[in-house]
């Protein structure tokens, strides 16, 4: 795993790297509050057969926060994304993303469908906000005041901030949970802060991967979450929409939660090897 620093618009861009630079490309993109190190296991089973390339987004990790709330927006995310790609001097590339990062995923495919070869989507891009149970200062609201708290301890940020309760836990993850980590005054804060959360949310409901499914490429693939159960009404309802209107395959991956790579990465390495190898 090597990691360094990229510049773009004269701000830092922390990137994280496996693999040869010889093997195809697969760049990463994760979701809110996460970093690059969110697909460390996935890497860490691929980087014999893929050069795995994985960012901080910004205002995550090391990578700094854009100046403007307008710059989160997904076309400006597109637009600034594709400086990167072009910095890091990509060619054509797999696209793997999670959560938020398949949001703006969908919407590079769209504006830059060339260099895109493939792309799976791990729980994220198809929970249109339009169909959510939340306006968007409630989720704003929420956001704000989850990313601004703070625990005594880091084995305290271990339970309640980077695992949910019962989740599988390895060294590896252990790793990218120091990623999410920023100790101030003998506390521990989450690295992202409420102002960027804020702003990721406000692009979301502002702009709608679901205006798209109608312009994207059939061969996407989206591995849905299936825990908890109370939330399955929903992620039926807003898949199915996605699936119809996308022609994309869709696949529940059975004892997953959001963070379906975590849970079960023996099983996601098998999607990607099954779906471009």
């Amino acid at each position: 795993m090597e990691r360094y620093f990229i510049k773009i618009r004269d701000k830092k861009v922390r990137v994280t790297e496996w693999g040869e630079k010889s093997h195809p490309v697969i760049f990463c993109l994760h979701g809110l509050g996460s970093t690059s190190l969110s697909f460390i296991e996935i890497a860490e089973a691929l980087q014999h057969e893929y050069r795995i390339i994985s960012i901080d987004a910004p205002g995550h990790g090391q990578t700094e926060s854009f100046d403007s709330e307008q710059d989160y927006e997904m076309k400006a995310m597109v637009r600034w994304l594709k400086e990167v790609h072009q910095k890091l001097e990509l060619g054509e590339f797999y696209f793997l993303s999670h959560s938020w990062g398949s949001f703006v995923a969908l919407f590079y495919v769209d504006a830059f469908p060339n260099p895109v070869v493939g792309s799976i989507l791990l729980d994220g891009g198809y929970q249109t906000k339009r169909l959510g149970n939340q306006t968007v200062e409630e989720e704003v609201a929420f956001y704000e005041k989850d990313f601004e708290e703070s625990v005594e301890s880091w084995d305290t940020f271990l339970d309640v901030a980077v695992f949910a309760p019962g989740a599988r836990r390895s060294d590896s993850l252990k790793l990218a949970g120091e990623d999410l980590a920023l100790k101030k005054d003998g506390k521990f804060y989450w690295h992202a802060r409420g102002l960027t959360a804020a702003a990721i949310v406000r692009a979301m409901h502002k702009d709608e991967t679901a205006d798209l499914y109608h312009r994207l490429p059939s061969d996407l693939l989206l591995l849905r979450a299936t825990q908890p159960v109370h939330m399955e009404v929903q992620r039926k309802k807003t898949s199915s929409i996605f699936e119809k209107e996308t022609g994309a395959e869709v696949v529940e991956v059975a004892g997953t939660s959001h963070m379906m790579h975590w849970d079960r990465p023996q099983r996601i390495v098998q999607y990607i090897r099954n779906q471009w190898s």
